[in-house]
């Protein structure tokens, strides 16, 4: 078996397939039609396997079955295959998400939320801060030292925040950073004062009560991306955290800015 046939069937198991159906359904790609012999030879598994595997494809709808002696199996179109697994992939998608949102909200009345969490990673990162970002009812600061801290679809949540009346403030001592929000509705500042460390990372504020703070492992390496953080909501050490923060932010960029 060839390397990307290997590839091929392994990715097939991910979308849901056992591996004897991969190999099966795989091995009719070569035939077109075939036998259960012919498939066991292609496919190199106990001919007794194929039957079963050939019953779960056509069960699935990517194998039509002829009823003749001996049996013949055709594989149906690619484009029909890859709907039907798609489909497959998404109902399977939403009856689990279906149940974790279910329990989600049936522990959030119990949750306690005197905690700070730990988060590492960029990606993941990325996906808190903009979930804190979207959670804003009343005022967001967000400050950043690198471009790569910004995605995109951050300065889309700020701006339908703003949209809808929350007040946003970005600060950054960066020119490329600010150059992201060349077109944000909200006020975009640069620091007064030289900031009293060079911490490279960012910083978001929120409602007196939410805070997310990250560091990169090694600010000085140019293409760093590793990235950790921690996060707090609702709780005592979150507003604490917030009160002392936007204070040190407040000091370098002057109040006027922040009353912007």
């Amino acid at each position: 078996m060839s390397e990307s046939e290997h590839d091929a069937i392994e990715s097939l198991e991910h979308l849901g397939l056992s591996n004897y159906e991969a190999r099966v359904f795989v091995a009719l790609q070569k035939l077109g039609t075939g036998t259960a012999r012919e498939v066991h030879r292609v496919a190199d598994i106990p001919r007794s396997q194929v039957y079963g595997a050939a019953d779960e494809l056509e069960a699935r709808g990517l194998v039509e079955i002829q009823q003749s002696t001996p049996k013949r199996y055709r594989p149906v179109s690619l484009d029909a295959a890859r709907s039907h697994l798609t489909r497959r992939l998404e109902q399977e998608q939403e009856r689990a998400f279906d149940y974790l949102e279910t329990v989600q909200r049936e522990k959030r009345g119990e949750e306690t939320r005197d905690d700070v969490w730990t988060i590492r990673g960029r990606e993941s990162v990325d996906d808190r801060t903009v979930d804190l970002a979207g959670g804003a009812t009343d005022w967001v600061l967000f400050a950043a030292a690198t471009p790569s801290s910004v995605p995109d679809e951050l300065i889309e949540v700020l701006t339908d925040r703003a949209d809808d009346g929350v007040d946003i403030i970005v600060v950054s001592e960066n020119p490329d950073v600010l150059a992201k929000f060349d077109d944000a509705p909200f006020p975009v500042v640069q620091p007064v004062r030289e900031p009293p460390a060079d911490v490279m990372g960012r910083v978001l504020l929120s409602d007196d009560n939410t805070i997310l703070l990250s560091v990169l492992a090694d600010a000085n390496l140019p293409g760093v991306t590793d990235e950790t953080a921690i996060w707090s909501a609702d709780s005592a050490m979150a507003a604490v955290l917030v009160q002392v923060v936007r204070g040190g932010i407040m000091s370098v960029v002057g109040i006027d800015a922040l009353d912007e």
